[in-house]
């Protein structure tokens, strides 16, 4: 009941300032008539329930949309025979697996550097642990402390501490 009052007095606290602002709209009717005009032109404008446009319906009765280049063919040439060369190609068949996992031993190992140390990621689980913030079992994708709000206490005042090497207060 608290809840549903507080959002209902926020929300007419803050209505006056959605209402004030003088502008709230940058074009005028001329360019968004404008702006139709060149979209029904151009057959961008979605009809029906397929949610295609008319270009998309009918390609024959508009012109061709302008293609936006943003490699070179020799740029493309050369990504495709660096991706051969590593095996970071799809595989045939329905895996989605690249050829690097399919057969590891044909092509050059890929070296990935830790981010982390050991140590590291073991702290953060801990403390994820310790907050609540890891997942809880089901389909909504909810934490711990969300589903659990009782058991895992809000201290704000624990991630600050923590950042100045404080010891936090439970």
């Amino acid at each position: 009941m608290k809840l549903n009052t507080a959002l209902i007095v926020l929300s007419l606290a803050s209505a006056p300032a959605f209402a004030a602002d003088p502008h709230p709209f940058s074009k005028t009717r001329e360019q968004v008539r404008a702006e139709l005009v060149q979209a029904q032109r151009n057959g961008d404008i979605a009809t029906g329930e397929s949610s295609l446009t008319l270009r998309e319906q009918r390609p024959g009765q508009y012109p061709a949309a302008p293609i936006h280049a943003s490699k070179t063919r020799a740029q493309v040439k050369a990504e495709l025979m660096e991706a051969l060369r590593t095996g970071d190609v799809l595989a045939g068949g329905e895996s989605g697996a690249t050829l690097n996992q399919l057969a590891p031993r044909r092509y050059p190992v890929q070296v990935t550097a830790a981010s982390k140390s050991r140590e590291q990621v073991k702290r953060e689980l801990a403390q994820a642990i310790h907050d609540g913030e890891m997942v809880a079992n089901g389909e909504d994708g909810r934490t711990l402390n969300e589903v659990f709000p009782d058991l895992y206490k809000a201290d704000h005042s624990h991630a600050s501490a923590s950042s100045v090497g404080a010891t936090p207060q439970y």
